[in-house]
């Protein structure tokens, strides 16, 4: 790669990086290109902890880093070494066999690695696999050559679990082998993944790889799209996002502390200065903190988005005179016992798990039935001072919306908005009431951890 080739990479890279939600600013590009300039190119980790050094300022940014640095920088093109070794061969050397004992052979290749942990044949394995078994030519438009799913599928990634799990029985428990088994296997999924993502990057660019594979980071992952593992670092994120929050709050009530101009005490004052008013003087600011009720939709996927949305609420408890928190899924429950000062997450996780698993009657979200619910066991929640905070998407699988006893809430209270996790290209398809309901209460697009801790500072 030419001079040029690696500045066009290196511009690239750091686009990728920016796209996929890290904060990269220009200063920090020229302190990259500073540290690799004093940096061997031909020494690939000690280019991806330089990189890292100068770009990567969270913990939870680096396992996107890594992935885009593996993608934008790859540790080899094609099948590498072994391609080579292969036309050492010669051309009359045949294709790599693909049968039964092939396939038994590599298998037990795969155990040995796993078990003895080397890093270095374990990466030459999880190439070697895309390449023999995850090639997927002939493919239409769009489509990619390579498969990591296909891939895995063919080595039987259970069975590995289970020879693996024998050979480390030695060193302890049955179970405790099988788990770090189960581990290990997991770490050579994501080899393979990455494997697959440079082949794909290989032959359809690294941009199209970073716009379609890459996931975003912690902060900008979508809540209906997350898994288990995302779920507990979002779990995780929260309380650092509340501290964020709650020290940038201050600052800013700090620097509007100042209330209206006092026009009595500033004319005195300019007496002593001939009339000409040196300093002005201001009335005392009346603070005002928002009393918080919030009614959150807990059907489904959904419930993950108001579990966070109602974290974090409760995290920056301090900043609202009052907060009150109910579920629904067709009938109201009230949850704000649960939240108690200096909860553990996990258990407030569980008991809101525990406190939700009744608080539907009939089994299927009824947004219409919850409002009148709420209406006729709660309505003393709401007042002048209080704002409403609904979350939820909105669907409530055709059943009446009940549209005037939500107006009638709303007219009791001083402020109202409604945050849906669903991105608004799907508003209004299928049974979505979100116009209707918008036109009721400002319905607001929260998919993400950045978008909520925005929307939580706007309305404090």
């Amino acid at each position: 790669m030419t001079g040029s080739g690696l500045l066009e990479r290196h511009i690239a890279f750091l686009e990728a990086l920016r796209a996929a939600g890290l904060p990269v600013s220009l200063a920090e590009d020229l302190d990259a290109i500073a540290a690799l300039q004093a940096l061997p190119w031909d020494q690939r980790a000690t280019l991806r902890e330089g990189y890292a050094a100068t770009l990567v300022k969270k913990p939870s940014f680096r396992p996107t880093f890594d992935t885009l640095f593996d993608v934008y920088f790859p540790r080899m093109i094609g099948d590498g070494v072994a391609r080579l070794a292969d036309a050492e061969d010669g051309p009359d050397a045949g294709p790599v066999l693909d049968n039964a004992g092939a396939l038994a052979a590599f298998r037990d290749d795969l155990v040995d690695g796993l078990v003895e942990g080397d890093q270095q044949a374990l990466l030459d394995l999880a190439a070697e696999m895309v390449a023999r078994f995850g090639a997927m030519p002939g493919r239409g438009p769009g489509l990619s050559s390579w498969s990591a799913y296909t891939a895995l599928q063919r080595v039987s990634p259970q069975e590995l679990v289970d020879r693996i799990a024998q050979a480390l029985v030695g060193e302890g428990r049955l179970e405790d082998a099988r788990v770090e088994a189960r581990r290990r296997v997991g770490a050579l999924t994501g080899l393979v993944e990455a494997d697959a993502r440079r082949r794909i990057a290989e032959e359809k660019g690294p941009d199209h790889v970073a716009n379609v594979a890459v996931r975003p980071t912690i902060d900008r992952l979508d809540f209906l799209q997350a898994r288990r593992t995302d779920l507990e670092e979002m779990r995780r994120e929260i309380y650092p996002l509340a501290r964020r929050l709650a020290t940038r709050l201050t600052q800013e009530h700090h620097a509007r502390r100042r209330g209206p101009l006092d026009f009595r005490r500033t004319v005195r004052a300019s007496v002593s200065t001939g009339g000409v008013p040196l300093t002005t003087h201001h009335k005392p600011k009346r603070p005002h903190r928002t009393e918080l009720v919030v009614l959150c939709d807990v059907s489904g996927s959904v419930a993950n988005f108001a579990q966070f949305t109602l974290l974090l609420v409760f995290a920056l408890r301090d900043q609202f005179q009052k907060v009150r928190a109910f579920t629904f899924i067709d009938h109201v429950h009230e949850v704000t016992h649960h939240f108690r000062p200096g909860a553990d997450v996990a258990e407030v996780m569980a008991d809101l798990a525990a406190s939700t698993s009744h608080a539907a009657l009939w089994g299927r979200t009824n947004y219409g039935r919850a409002f009148t619910k709420f209406a006729e066991e709660h309505a003393d929640a709401l007042g002048p001072k209080s704002s409403l905070l609904v979350l939820g998407d909105a669907r409530s699988n055709y059943s009446d919306l009940q549209l005037a006893t939500l107006k009638e809430l709303v007219a009791t209270t001083r402020h109202a908005w409604w945050l849906n996790p669903e991105h608004r290209r799907h508003w209004d398809t299928g049974d979505s009431a979100a116009r209707a309901y918008g036109q009721i209460v400002p319905m607001a697009e929260c998919r993400n951890l950045t978008q909520l801790g925005e929307f939580v500072h706007d309305i404090l």
